[in-house]
C-alpha cells in the first residue's frame, strides 16, 4: 500500500512513464516485500532548463536528476532492505535517465501505522481487522 512520488528531470513521455513505473513497482515488491496491487505511483517531470543543482541548471550541467519518496508503514521493513532499495533505485534510475546527477535523493518515509492508509482505514485499523 505504499504511494511512490517521483520527480524527473525529463520531458513527459508515456515510454518513460511506463519504465519508471514498471522498475519501481519491481524493486519496491521485491526488495521491500510490498504488494504490487496496492502500490501507487504519481511521476512528475521537470524541464532540465527548470531544475538547479549547485546554482547550476541540469541543463548547463548535461546531466538528469530525480527525486523520489516512498511512504511505508513504520516497522515493515530493515535497515537493510531499506538501504538495498536506495542503492538499485538509484542504480536503476542511471539506467532510465542517463549521466545521472549525484545528487538525486531516494526518501523511504516510515509512516506510522494509525496515521497513515488507503481506501479510508488506516493500517493500525487494518491490523487489528485482518478480516475487514
Amino acid at each position: 500500500m505504499p504511494i511512490l512520488n517521483v520527480k524527473v528531470s525529463a520531458k513527459p513521455s508515456a515510454e518513460l512513464t511506463h519504465r519508471i513505473a514498471e522498475t519501481v513497482l519491481e524493486l519496491t515488491h521485491r526488495i521491500l516485500g510490498k504488494p504490487r496491487e496496492v502500490t501507487s505511483i504519481a511521476i512528475d517531470y521537470v524541464d532540465p532548463a527548470h531544475w538547479v543543482v549547485g546554482g547550476r541548471t541540469l541543463a548547463e550541467q548535461k546531466k538528469s536528476s530525480f527525486y523520489f519518496d516512498i511512504k511505508v508503514t513504520d516497522e515493515t521493513n530493515t535497515n537493510a532492505e531499506k538501504a538495498q532499495y536506495v542503492r538499485e533505485v538509484f542504480d536503476a534510475f542511471a539506467g532510465l535517465l542517463g549521466d545521472l546527477h549525484h545528487e538525486s535523493y531516494i526518501h523511504v518515509h516510515d509512516v506510522r501505522a494509525a496515521a497513515y492508509g488507503y481506501g479510508g482505514r488506516t493500517q493500525e485499523w487494518r491490523f487489528h481487522h485482518p478480516a475487514g
